[in-house]
């Protein structure tokens, strides 16, 4: 038997669209904006013009920083400030898509009997913002969107282990590979979200596979 306090991650979401935090929306818009490549490598991040560009404080663009830093999309260095990461090496990246699949399948593995009809709106109206970002080619949505949706099923399993997965994820989309096929994009996705209305772990968990590389 699940206690109610380590059953709380597995709850459906209140709302049908949660509500992101400034910083959120910060370093969402960011993260999107570096792995569809808008910033080049080692472009700096200057705290004064994010802040201009966003209208906020120097406060919620330093939160956003570090949060980017942490996961690997950043880095500082004493004498450059903060800065785009260079893409992973072969041998991370190979890690990264291990580790990325194996805690992708444990987490629809563990959530997949308490999705609800609720889920199941929620990913068809990410794929469908997907699908639009991918007929606009807007490349931040894309990135953006594409994230969010294997976010989702990442939290619906654990909150936890969401920050962990965000980190491998941003990394690993670094060195994001299929940015031109983006037909290839959607029907990817449509199968994951296919899989997972229809409650089928094993088509889920093999289209996970697929779509991660």
């Amino acid at each position: 038997m699940v206690s109610k306090k380590a059953d709380r991650s597995l709850r459906p979401p209140v709302s049908k669209k949660p509500v992101r935090s400034l910083r959120e929306q910060i370093t969402d818009a960011l993260r999107s904006e570096v792995l569809a490549g808008v910033w080049t490598n080692e472009a700096p991040m200057r705290e004064h013009a994010l802040a201009e560009r966003f209208g906020v404080s120097r406060g919620p663009i330093r939160d956003a920083l570090l949060q980017l830093s942490q996961e690997g999309v950043l880095v500082y260095s004493p004498n450059k400030g903060v800065r785009v990461n260079t893409p992973p090496a072969e041998a991370e990246r190979l890690l990264l898509q291990s580790m990325r699949r194996e805690m992708e399948t444990f987490c629809i593995g563990r959530c997949m009997e308490h999705l609800t009809e609720a889920d199941d709106e929620q990913l068809e109206g990410i794929l469908a913002e997907l699908t639009r970002a991918c007929e606009r080619a807007d490349l931040s949505a894309i990135a953006d969107n594409d994230l969010a949706l294997h976010r989702y099923l990442v939290r619906r399993a654990s909150r936890e282990l969401e920050g962990v997965w965000q980190s491998i994820a941003s990394r690993l989309l670094m060195d994001y590979s299929r940015i031109d096929r983006l037909d290839q994009i959607v029907a990817e996705h449509e199968v994951i979200v296919r899989a997972v209305k229809k409650r089928n772990l094993k088509a889920a968990q093999k289209a996970i596979n697929a779509n991660i590389i």
